[in-house]
């Protein structure tokens, strides 16, 4: 069955405890959100995502979205919980104040987003693309538009979608075909197709803002020929309540594997009224704004399904009763032992809460870089902030939905065939996950991305934010008695990184291949180490409370031998990450393509 609670004292303890030395020092203009407030909110988004939106994550999928008369439908009780969404000020959790937001930290939101994911990820999609779009408005947008739009979009009255593919084209923007006419009074008029248009049409809000990449008439070929639209589903009357309809229809709702309850649509746009968004042929700038919000966001999808299919897995694993210890009977009194005391099934459960562990303390740090990038007085914390989000986000993006995905598939292995079965719910973490690691740039994407744009940028800079800081760890811990073989684990893995970024720079500055070849490699080798880095830290600090005295000694414990599981278990990856970088692109490349 489906099963949530919230990990609020994980979350506390990323957020209070494991990066407070990462470098970002106080920020001043937070300093209003205490802890007690941080932990209240938390408290409240967990309320939320358990009473709310977790009874209708399978009812939804059940369910899905309809198509009648043009107008999508949403599943039952979805208008009702938006509604109390909304009115509860979720919705506006992060946004400038300027415009009606709370101006929570991103630590706080990106803390909430996860737990929303992990109740229902198909509702989470609605207010995630509104925010994304608002921070491309607020980014690029006349402050005219942003006057009108941004507190309708903040609030959650009206939604926002990024309009980016067309049948013919995915990826490869270069390709697209949908065209705006300027118009004498300053708008333009869209026309053409898209697809795959995440809450595209829905009936939870009164409007729905559409940022769409066009062409200009005049507009040079491929990726600088194009500009970005901001095109209402209602054109506004003056006093900002939907008037006319501006012909944006939906041609039909994607049939999908999962996300049944999020409305995927294919949209036209028939001489759509729309206006300039940032300056002609620019709006790749624009939309990759709102993508690289979007892109860690998605990473807390995938952490999100992660968590919610390991608590199923291990509340089956603990009521269903299947053979015996090996090492004795564990339950005299039933015919059989859970199977939570089988080796096998704890080896799974283990490589779930590592990977959902590791991929919250790494958000967390990421959080700590976006709310300094925004609001640090000093320049170079800004700018090293910008340096380690820039790194950052196809690591987050990829590797999180990649480890979330193994997650949903491991919890339908703990099942066994009740888990194949839809009426355990486990494998709809399976269909709604698989998605995460394709939208807003395939995983593979984001690898090319990495060593392609992020490790080259600024002659290397981008590394220099995050490689620092891991040095300097090492080197101030490796003495440590109790945990040298992890410390020299982490400077192994480390050791193997920086070799693997040599290999790279050198090979690829000769072939491009050879960096395409290394890419997903090389980019799960960094998400190793930064989430082993990630994790020597907290084993650190839950041995120093420890000694002190708690009365929170059992998740110390916890932290501590999921730590040790990792170094075990998980981190030597690193090795045979290593070894494929070096093997270079040959045999990927040798077979003719006719053989296939």
């Amino acid at each position: 069955m489906q099963v949530y609670e919230a990990p609020l004292r994980d979350m506390r303890f990323v957020i209070h405890e494991l990066h407070q030395d990462d470098g970002f020092g106080e920020i001043e203009a937070l300093s209003e959100f205490t802890p007690d407030l941080v932990d209240a909110v938390l408290e409240e988004a967990a309320k939320v995502a358990t009473e709310v939106l977790l009874p209708l994550n399978r009812s939804g999928d059940i369910e899905g979205c309809t198509l009648e008369n043009g107008v999508v439908r949403t599943p039952k009780g979805f208008k009702e919980a938006y509604d109390m969404f909304r009115e509860g000020g979720w919705c506006a959790l992060a946004s400038d104040p300027e415009w009606g937001g709370q101006g929570l930290p991103e630590t706080v939101n990106k803390m909430t987003e996860e737990m929303i994911c992990s109740a229902n990820l198909s509702f989470s999609l609605y207010p995630g693309l509104t925010h994304g779009a608002t921070t491309a408005i607020e980014g690029y947008a006349s402050d005219e538009l942003k006057q009108f739009y941004l507190p309708k979009m903040v609030s959650g009255d009206w939604s926002g979608t990024m309009c980016l593919t067309e049948p013919h084209c995915g990826t490869d923007l270069g390709m697209l075909r949908t065209k705006a006419v300027p118009q004498d009074d300053g708008s333009y008029l869209v026309s053409g197709s898209k697809i795959f248009i995440s809450a595209g049409e829905h009936d939870l809000t009164e409007n729905i803002v559409h940022l769409v990449l066009a062409r200009l008439p005049d507009a040079p070929e491929g990726v600088k020929g194009i500009s970005l639209f901001l095109v209402p589903k209602y054109l506004p009357k003056e006093d900002g309540t939907p008037g006319p309809s501006n012909g944006v229809s939906v041609a039909a709702i994607e049939h999908k594997m999962g996300l049944k309850a999020s409305a995927t649509c294919q949209l036209n746009f028939d001489g759509s009224t729309g206006w300039l968004v940032g300056k002609p042929h620019k709006g790749m700038e624009a939309m990759f704004t709102m993508m690289n919000t979007e892109r860690v966001s998605v990473g807390v999808q995938g952490l999100g399904v992660g968590e919610a299919a390991y608590q199923s897995a291990v509340y089956y694993a603990k009521e269903r009763l299947q053979g015996r210890s090996l090492s004795g009977v564990k339950n005299p009194g039933g015919p059989a032992d859970p199977i939570i005391v089988h080796p096998d099934v704890r080896r799974m459960l283990m490589i779930m809460r590592a990977n959902n562990e590791g991929c919250r303390a790494l958000g967390g740090w990421v959080s700590r870089a976006l709310d300094a990038e925004r609001h640090a007085s000093d320049p170079e914390v800004k700018q090293r902030a910008s340096d380690f989000i820039a790194l950052m986000t196809p690591v987050v993006k990829a590797l999180f939905t990649d480890l979330g995905y193994e997650n949903a598939n491991l919890a339908v292995q703990v099942y066994g065939g009740h888990g194949f079965i839809s009426e355990s719910g486990v494998e709809q973490y399976v269909r709604d996950g698989r998605i995460a690691m394709i939208y807003e740039g395939t995983n593979g994407i984001q690898a090319l991305d990495l060593v392609g744009r992020k490790l080259p940028a600024h002659m290397g800079r981008n590394l220099r934010s995050f490689f620092h800081p891991v040095s300097r760890f090492i080197e101030a811990n490796k003495a440590d008695g109790q945990f040298k073989p992890m410390i020299e684990g982490l400077e192994k893995a480390f050791g193997a990184l920086q070799l693997s970024t040599a290999t790279i720079a050198q090979k690829g500055m000769k072939d491009p291949e050879e960096a395409g070849a290394a890419a997903t490699d090389y980019l799960r080798l960094m998400g190793l180490v930064a989430m082993g880095y990630c994790f020597a830290k907290s084993a650190l600090i839950a041995r120093d409370r420890l000694a002190t005295g708690t009365e929170d000694a059992a998740f110390y414990k916890a932290k501590l031998a999921t730590a040790q599981f990792f170094f075990d278990r998980i981190l030597p990856q690193a090795t045979t990450a290593f070894l494929a970088i070096k093997a270079g692109k040959a045999s990927m490349m040798a077979l003719d393509e006719a053989a296939f």
